[in-house]
């Protein structure tokens, strides 16, 4: 029996340059928000490695879903696109500028892995251990069927009108 709540955030995407960096912003500042602000740096990074394969990878189409969960003390950050190829991860050579990018998630990530979604298509996701504590989380949503963030567009109900603050994030 799982006593403690989860948190859960979606953002649907094109997987184009623009929009990755538009993403990482988003996972950073809903961290924050959950006060997770330890696991900012290791999430944008596998999430923009997740997202630059969708770029480059897959096919028909480069639309996509990025999801952060975080039950008891894991979160879990995935990308699901609708090419059903699964990846491998390669044995880049030292003068490669690409390849890199699902080795590099299994050195900063607890696990990862790939896992089939809907008829076409495939999820690719990674852990990171959370503190246990989650004591100081936000509370969760009352009303309605909402995500529970610090974007206002998400939340639907009366809690819609509750204005979130969040620290503008840092582009490097």
């Amino acid at each position: 029996m799982i006593s403690e709540p989860s948190r859960h955030c979606t953002v649907e995407l094109q997987a184009l340059p623009s929009r990755i960096g538009q993403v990482r912003r988003i996972i950073s500042a809903q961290l924050r928000y959950w006060h997770l602000d330890p696991l900012i740096d290791q999430a944008a990074l596998g999430v923009t490695e997740l997202l630059t394969n969708v770029h480059r990878h897959a096919q028909p189409d480069k639309s996509c879903t990025v999801e952060i969960e975080l039950l008891l003390d894991r979160l879990t950050v995935s990308v699901h696109d609708h090419d059903p190829r699964l990846p491998t991860v390669n044995d880049a050579d030292s003068f490669a500028t690409s390849g890199r990018g699902l080795a590099l998630i299994a050195a900063v990530s607890e696990s990862w892995g790939v896992r089939p979604s809907g008829r076409s298509g495939k999820a690719v996701w990674f852990t990171l251990p959370a503190p246990s504590d989650t004591s100081t989380l936000p509370p969760l949503p009352v009303y309605g069927s909402m995500t529970d963030g610090p974007f206002g567009a998400e939340r639907t109900g009366p809690a819609a009108a509750v204005a979130v603050p969040v620290r503008p994030a840092v582009v490097g």
